[in-house]
């Protein structure tokens, strides 16, 4: 090591060469990397999609969600699996363990899907697949004024069409219209006029419209292909179809007995935009994809395109790369107000020429981490360019010490400057290398945390990693080398009348160093010196009043004086707002009521405009979405960006709470604003087969909760189903040769449909439904009065071989780990509530007495519990590992059993600084501030090693125990006090940056 630092001092060229080099390769390095809001995640999900038209909840649960699940127990990898059994469909998920590989996993997951013996018939194939990485870059409405549906749908696939050939985008989804299908509209009058069924109108249609091959004629000459080409697209073309001949000659076509007509699906999804309806294309990115330059090219198609059109405007509803951008911005300015403030505060305490080689270690360490970021798969998102910030101040800390010593051979030993170079920074090397390594070994603790918090956080970690080696090549090699060469080092500036000769700008930072070099010696000789001593003398009595500190700190976290929320809020630009109404409520009745809410959401705009600086509107826009389902509805109101605002969103959400006031007849009603990382802070999930005690432990579990005053927004997983005609054969069915699987798929082919045929028009998939006309469909007095076709051909009135009830059915059935589980969720009134004091609550009051009465319930607590959960326990497991990697290094450097372990029991008490600091700034102490844990676990951790460094070189020279600590500390109190006071002035301007979306 000796020989490459010397040659590097020696040979100044060679260090040029590699400063270029990291010049010109992070550079390049840079701008090649790509963006996204977060760090990219693989997936670690599986999704089995079922389809199986006009079946109930309970049965795609029994029929075919049970069977899969029973086949998926026991494969390797699978962490657990969550199902949803809905009307028509399911979807089970399968969780990957942390690790494992998704691919053979999914594999697995497949095999396991096709040994399931039987499926109902009638029920589409499985689709088994891994969940894409897919990301939202930028949403946008396509709307005008009395512009039809239809004709807005064929606007945006026109736009979708062109954004597809825009390289580098690939995803793009349009939403806020059902699904187009044909109807043929059966009139029952017809059908017994004509002694017809479903199935053979069905198979008429079937039969009828064909697109087919019959096979090749060869003939010596050419071949000729035998085709039938009889597909019609449209319901129009349909309305001839021959369905029956009679003996008489007489043709009956298909518009003789129905209504053919190309509608929209009759599950209702309807969107609008500040009132006028509209539909919503979402750009998505990949792993593969840049998110800014995509929401750039889609920015610039939008502009060009509203140039154009006059009967329709696209307008920007959601934008990530706008908060990427405003982040980035911040980022990089608190960045470099960090740099200057860092670069002032080395300029005080060492000489003008030191400082600025001890700053140049910033960009060069920068510069090289990027030049390997891209082969890590790091982005440019607000996660790493937080890691960024975080390490600013660490990074000139070994360039501090390094410069230090220098100076102290130079000056004080009276050294060549070559000499002076080599034997300062040798004479440290073992501290600083271990400093870094530890800073390295402790950060490294994200990789090893399961959950989104290791994945997320993983990529700070990197970012850490990178800079901090890169740093240490600076640190050893390019610093010692510029300050050998530089007029750093110069004696002359203790001669006398120097000054003089000196320019003025060099004069006037000699004066200040002067003048911040003896108030730091005063302090130091004055004030910590003796403090030291009378320490060193007093050690039990010192070291008791910093253990009662600790535990007064502990005290003040566990008695709730300083907060803790494991899981930051996450502010936004955007009030949501989602209704549901009981199952089976008309849509015209949700939209009224949602349209009711949409007008109180411009009455509070008016209110805060009026009070906003400018008189800006406070709401841009309110999309209004009906639907999926007539029971739905959601208000998505986007407000004036946060960095332009007066006002928060939680209080803007709150005015609007108040002036929709209690609206009666709702299943749920959620007022939302920004985002809960990690799912719901309260979340209590309840398992069990016994359905009758689920739903009693849930709705006493909702009082409670409804009840406590911190929470909101009280909702859960099992709303009331819609109203259900359930029925049940009488005895003369029987005799008639019918059963109940012949009624029913004769009362499902005209209520629900018998789907004759599908096939792709355009970029649609059409399904063609016969059934009854709606009106024949439109009360109960109809299914009394269907006829039902005995085997032997006669018609008899559903109502003489059946009777009904009417209850309320299940609308989802949700299931974990094959368990029936109903999920209650809330969220807490102010953001500055502790969901952990809440859950405690829960777990240690409410739920033991309500358990008393319901024995076979289990609750387990999910959302940001969960998450937490996993982040404790694998941090739990990793950090002895963690903390004993740093004790062997520390162990290698000082060759000492003993001196490590002084330094891990310091850790616990550098913990009295992250408690009060977190009280003054009045944040609660959550995951984000473990990044700064293990960033001061670094900062300590190297300061100790330079003090125990210097400790142990005077106990070589034969100096008392006491007296060589504490002329060690009178000798590192410099070095120590500018790199502490160095990573405080990095970090001070995110500090005291306005509080809002950027708090995360």
């Amino acid at each position: 090591m000796k020989k490459i630092i010397s040659y590097f001092i020696k040979f100044p060229v060679a260090v040029n060469v590699v400063v270029i080099a990291f010049f010109a390769f992070g550079i390049i390095g840079a701008l090649s990397m790509k963006s996204s809001f977060f760090p990219l995640v693989d997936s670690q999900l599986i999704r089995i999609n079922l389809t199986y038209p006009g079946a109930s909840p309970a049965e795609m649960e029994e029929g075919v969600v049970l069977k899969i699940e029973d086949n998926l127990k026991g494969i390797v990898g699978v962490e657990r699996v969550t199902s949803v059994s809905r009307e028509n469909t399911a979807v089970v998920n399968v969780e990957v363990e942390k690790g494992k590989n998704i691919d053979i996993v999914l594999s697995d997951v497949k095999n396991a899907v096709d040994r399931v013996p039987s499926f109902p018939s009638g029920m589409e194939p499985p689709v088994v697949a891994k969940v894409e990485s897919i990301r939202p870059t930028i949403s946008f409405t396509v709307s005008g004024k009395n512009v039809s549906l239809k004709s807005l749908k064929q606007y945006a696939r026109n736009i979708e069409n062109d954004i597809r050939g825009i390289e580098g985008i690939s995803q793009v989804v349009l939403s806020g219209f059902p699904d187009e299908e044909i109807e043929i509209a059966v009139r029952e009058n017809d059908l017994r006029a004509y002694n017809l069924s479903f199935t053979e109108v069905a198979n008429a249609v079937r039969n009828s419209n064909l697109l087919i091959t019959g096979g090749n004629i060869k003939t010596a000459e050419e071949d000729y292909l035998i085709r039938a080409s009889n597909r019609s697209y449209y319901g129009v073309e349909l309305q001839n179809i021959i369905v029956r001949t009679t003996q008489n000659g007489n043709i009956i076509r298909l518009k003789d007995i129905a209504k053919v007509t190309d509608t929209w699906s009759e599950n209702p999804d309807r969107l609008f935009y500040n009132g006028n309806l509209a539909i919503d294309i979402t750009v998505s990115n990949t792993n593969n994809e840049d998110l800014i330059s995509s929401a750039d090219e889609i920015k610039d198609y939008i502009y060009e395109y509203n140039q154009k059109q006059q009967n329709v405007q696209l307008a920007v509803t959601s934008d990530r790369s706008t908060t990427l951008n405003e982040r980035t911005a911040l980022l990089f300015k608190n960045g470099l107000s960090g740099i200057i403030l860092v670069l002032i505060f080395l300029a005080l305490f060492l000489n003008i020429r030191l400082a600025f080689w001890v700053a140049f270690g910033l960009p060069i360490a920068f510069l090289g981490m990027f030049m390997f970021a891209a082969q890590f798969d790091v982005t440019i998102n607000v996660l790493s360019l937080f890691g960024m910030i975080i390490v600013i101040g660490i990074l000139v800390d070994d360039g501090i010490v390094i410069g230090e010593n220098i100076y102290h051979h130079y000056y004080d030993l009276g050294k060549s400057k070559i000499q002076a170079a080599i034997d300062g920074t040798m004479e440290v090397i073992p501290p600083i290398i271990s400093a870094i390594l530890t800073t390295i070994i402790a950060f490294s603790t994200f990789f090893f945390v399961d959950g989104r918090i290791g994945s997320f956080f993983g990529e700070v970690s990197t970012i850490v990693l990178l800079t901090l080696t890169v740093s240490l090549v600076e640190a050893l090699i390019i610093l010692p080398a510029h300050i050998a060469h530089s007029k750093a080092l110069d004696r002359k500036k203790l001669e006398e009348g120097y000054e003089k000769k000196g320019s003025g700008f060099n004069n006037f930072f000699r004066k200040i160093n002067k003048a911040a070099d003896k108030g730091l010696s005063k302090f130091r000789d004055k004030y910590y010196v003796p403090f030291l001593t009378f320490s060193l003398k007093n050690k039990f009595f010192v070291f008791s009043i910093f253990v009662a500190v600790l535990i007064f700190s502990r005290m003040a976290v566990d008695g709730g004086v300083v907060r803790t929320a494991f899981f930051p809020r996450i502010a936004s630009d955007r009030v949501q707002i989602n209704l549901t109404m009981p199952q089976g409520t008309n849509e015209f009745i949700t939209d009224s009521i949602i349209s009711s809410i949409e007008e109180k959401v411009w009455l509070v705009n008016d209110d805060y405009t009026k009070k906003q600086t400018d008189n800006l509107q406070v709401v841009e826009n309110v999309l209004k979405r009906v639907g999926p389902g007539s029971a739905n509805a959601t208000l998505t109101v986007n407000l004036l960006p946060g960095e332009a605002r007066d006002f928060s969103s939680p209080e803007i959400t709150n005015s609007i709470r108040q002036k929709v006031s209690k609206i009666y007849g709702v299943e749920s009603l959620v007022f939302g604003s920004g985002g809960n990382f990690g799912g719901s802070p309260v979340a209590v999930s309840l398992l069990g087969n016994n359905i009758d005690e689920l739903k009693a432990v849930k709705q006493e579990l909702k009082r409670n909760l409804e009840n406590n005053p911190l929470l909101k927004d009280v909702a859960d997983n099992d709303p009331a189903g819609i109203k259900e005609v359930r029925i049940k054969l009488k005895d003369n069915a029987y005799l008639l040769g019918l059963n109940l699987q012949s009624i029913m798929q004769q009362v499902r082919y005209g209520f629900f449909g018998f789907q004759a045929q599908r096939f792709q028009r355009g970029q649609d998939e059409i399904k063609v439904w016969v059934r009854y006309d709606k009106k024949n469909r439109s009360s109960i007095k109809d299914l009394d009065d269907m006829r039902i076709i005995a085997p032997n051909g006669t018609r008899i009135p559903f109502s003489e071989i059946a009777n009904y009830t009417i209850e309320r059915g299940d609308i989802a059935i949700n299931h974990l780990e094959g368990k029936r589980e109903i999920q209650i969720t809330a969220d807490l009134k102010e953001l500055k509530g502790s969901a952990t004091e809440i859950l405690t609550d829960i777990r240690e009051n409410i739920m033991p007495e309500i358990l008393s009465k319901y024995s076979s319930v289990t609750p387990i607590y999910e959302g940001q519990n969960r998450e937490r959960k996993k982040t404790t326990d694998s941090v739990g497991g990793v950090s002895i590992i963690i903390l004993g990697l740093i004790y062997i290094v520390i162990a290698f450097t000082f060759r000492s059993y003993s001196q490590p372990i002084l330094l891990i029991i310091l850790i616990p008490f550098s913990m009295i600084g992250v408690v009060w600091g977190h009280f003054i700034h009045d944040f609660a102490i959550g995951i984000l501030s473990f990044l700064g844990i293990i960033a001061l676990i670094g900062i300590m951790v190297n300061d100790g090693l330079v003090l125990i460094g210097k400790f142990n070189n005077f106990l070589k020279e034969g100096i008392k125990y006491d007296d060589a600590l504490i002329a060690a500390g009178q000798s590192r109190f410099r070095a120590i006090f500018l790199t502490s006071l160095t990573t405080v002035a990095g970090l001070a301007p995110l500090i005291f940056e306005k509080v809002g979306k950027h708090n995360f």
